[in-house]
């Protein structure tokens, strides 16, 4: 797939244009320090539900466009734009771009596939930023600490997509809905009534 990425130069360049609108906006909020005042049980169970019903509905629309045929500038940005969204803690970053492609009538599989590689360059850059963080730390402990996370993240991630992939080929995403709707509704419960 990322062989694919590199070789279908148009792809590429799109991917690249709608992971703009996060990195910039992760990297102004990551400064800004506002994202510590998204981080409430309240707004994470009501994310968690929203974007959850979000997910069923696009996941209801019949669609056929695939990912080398289909993508142009304008899905790009609208994907690019509502990524965004999954700066704020209870919205799922793969969730999201997923529920953005199928919305704009995109397959399934190929919804997962622009979800999956629209994370390169997002993770890319969050790594770099997170890695800048950490050398300025310049403690041994947590650099190793990180190196042993990226690589175990990098071997679980590439199981749960092969999976993913797998499994959307022969059903719906109805079971990632219920769990994201219990879970906010067991979150908000929390938030409302702890």
């Amino acid at each position: 797939e990322i062989l694919s990425f590199f070789i279908y130069r148009k792809i590429f360049m799109l991917i690249i244009i709608a992971s703009f609108p996060i990195v910039l906006s992760g990297y102004l909020i990551a400064e800004s320090g506002i994202i510590n005042d998204l981080r409430s049980l309240k707004i994470i169970g009501w994310t968690t539900v929203l974007f959850g019903i979000l997910l069923y509905f696009s996941d209801k629309r019949e669609n056929e466009k695939s990912l080398e045929i289909n993508l142009d500038l304008k899905s790009a940005l609208i994907i690019g734009f509502l990524h965004i969204f999954s700066l704020i803690p209870g919205v799922s970053r793969s969730g999201i771009a997923i529920t953005a492609a199928r919305f704009l009538k995109f397959d399934r599989v190929n919804a997962a596939r622009i979800s999956f590689l629209l994370s390169i360059p997002t993770l890319f850059a969050v790594s770099v930023f997170g890695g800048y963080k950490i050398y300025i730390t310049e403690s041994f402990d947590i650099i190793k600490l990180n190196f042993t996370s990226i690589i175990l993240s990098f071997i679980f991630s590439y199981i749960t997509m092969v999976a993913f992939l797998g499994y959307i080929k022969k059903a719906s995403l109805d079971v990632f809905v219920l769990y994201r709707v219990v879970l906010g509704v067991i979150i908000l419960i929390f938030a409302y009534l702890g």
